[in-house]
């Protein structure tokens, strides 16, 4: 008898868009043909249908966890560990999406097909968070986008965090473009909505478009489906061959092991921080 491959639940903040919901499921498609063998669901923490803690119970056997959230946070320490810990506590968590180098070439073209021209500042434009761990994964970004585009890159928050995107964005008009060159932001979120919508009303000159629709987002879900996978292997060989339990690596412990996420890239001097 043949043994299906673990499952795979994306894990989504939720949204009040429905331009937002539409850019998830169309995610959640890219996903699930990249891999036609595997089971793959969306469940949402709150907001949106279907939660993920109605989601959760209906995928039987085996199942990784990715949290749909590009830097940590309130959702991925507290949230998520909380649901999953009373739904499915056999579950595996992947660490979060960010930052990944297939984030930044998602970002680069996203500036591309806005428009991104050589003299133009560029900002990157995220949530923002009261965490600062989570602050410095959206800074880790702006680093490597930085050195994608070969010039300095500001991390600025929508909401928690310093400096604010409005800041930013004055900021980057009087110091940090070129002349002749305007203000771009390059959006570090994932769909449509609300954080979207605090980018684009900031006053840059262009801004590009959420990163869900890239092809790189799906594959990067699947890289980090791989990379629970991987630990746990490692910890049942550590255990000595225990079968799969998913309690070792579960929701009580979503990594932050350098392993499990990419560094920040160097980058030149000059960028904002």
């Amino acid at each position: 008898m043949s043994v299906l491959p673990p499952s795979l639940v994306l894990a989504a903040h939720g949204t009040r868009s429905a331009a937002g919901e539409r850019t998830l499921s169309a995610l959640l498609g890219s996903v699930r043909r990249a891999r036609p063998g595997h089971r793959v669901e969306l469940g949402h923490l709150e907001i949106s249908v279907p939660l993920l803690a109605d989601v959760l119970p209906e995928v039987p056997g085996p199942l990784v966890v990715v949290p749909l959230l590009l830097a940590g946070g309130y959702h991925v320490h507290v949230d998520l560990p909380e649901v999953i810990a009373a739904r499915r506590p056999d579950a595996l968590v992947a660490p979060w999406l960010g930052p990944h180098r297939l984030l930044t070439s998602a970002l680069a073209r996203a500036l591309d097909r806005a428009g991104l021209r050589g003299t133009d500042a560029v900002v990157l434009g995220a949530a923002g968070s009261s965490d600062p761990a989570a602050l410095a994964d959206v800074r880790a970004a702006a680093r490597r986008l930085a050195v994608r585009l070969s010039r300095p890159v500001t991390a600025a928050f929508a909401s928690a965090g310093t400096p604010s995107l409005s800041e930013a964005v004055a900021a980057a008009r009087t110091t940090g473009g070129r002349p002749g060159g305007r203000v771009a932001v390059a959006s570090y979120v994932l769909a449509p909505g609300f954080f979207h919508d605090r980018l684009a009303a900031a006053g840059a000159d262009l801004v590009s478009g959420p990163l869900g629709p890239d092809p790189a987002v799906a594959t990067l879900i699947w890289h980090r489906f791989e990379q629970a996978l991987e630990r746990q292997r490692q910890d049942r060989r550590t255990s000595g061959g225990q079968a799969w339990t998913g309690s070792s690596r579960s929701s009580r412990t979503i990594s932050t092991a350098p392993a499990a996420r990419e560094g920040p890239a160097s980058a030149p001097t000059n960028i904002s921080m």
